[in-house]
């Protein structure tokens, strides 16, 4: 629909913004309570910045965690920079949020998912939150999922 409203790139701005707002108030204030975040980027994005090795290690897409280890968070316009460890070791990442498939905190149930035209021609079985192999891993029994928004569902088909 040419001249239309793009209302799918519109959601993605305000979501972005939303992360943007939360990881702010986070960087200022800390976590509070139990809340914590899993966030999946991804990793061959433009200007996405990590180590090589772990650039290998997950040439697609990583799922970070922020929760009780990570340091020297600082919030950008276009992204975020923070310091985490992997192993005993300190790696400082940069992500833009554009790079942002899933921003998850699962303490309130509460998800995003940024979906892409290549995304509709994957598996239906989305909705499912859990990160990548080696990342974090589901909440534990007592524990819920989070709810994840999909924005294919207001397609036009």
């Amino acid at each position: 629909m040419s001249g239309g409203i793009d209302y799918g790139n519109l959601m993605h701005r305000a979501m972005r913004g939303l992360i943007h707002d939360v990881l702010t108030d986070v960087a200022e204030r800390g976590l509070p309570g139990e809340h914590h975040f899993f966030i999946t980027f991804d990793t061959q994005y433009p200007d996405v910045e990590l180590a090589d090795w772990l650039s290998d290690r997950y040439p697609g897409e990583m799922t970070v965690v922020l929760q009780h280890r990570f340091d020297d968070l600082e919030v950008g316009e276009d992204g975020f920079a923070v310091t985490l460890s992997f192993g005993e070791a300190p790696e400082r990442l940069y992500i833009p949020y554009h790079a942002i498939k899933t921003f998850v905190d699962p303490s309130v149930e509460f998800g995003l998912r940024f979906e892409t035209q290549d995304d509709d021609d994957e598996d239906e079985d989305e909705d499912d939150p859990t990160p990548p192999e080696g990342g974090p891993e589901r909440p534990s029994e007592g524990q819920h999922d989070a709810e994840v928004v999909r924005l294919d569902s207001f397609r036009k088909q």
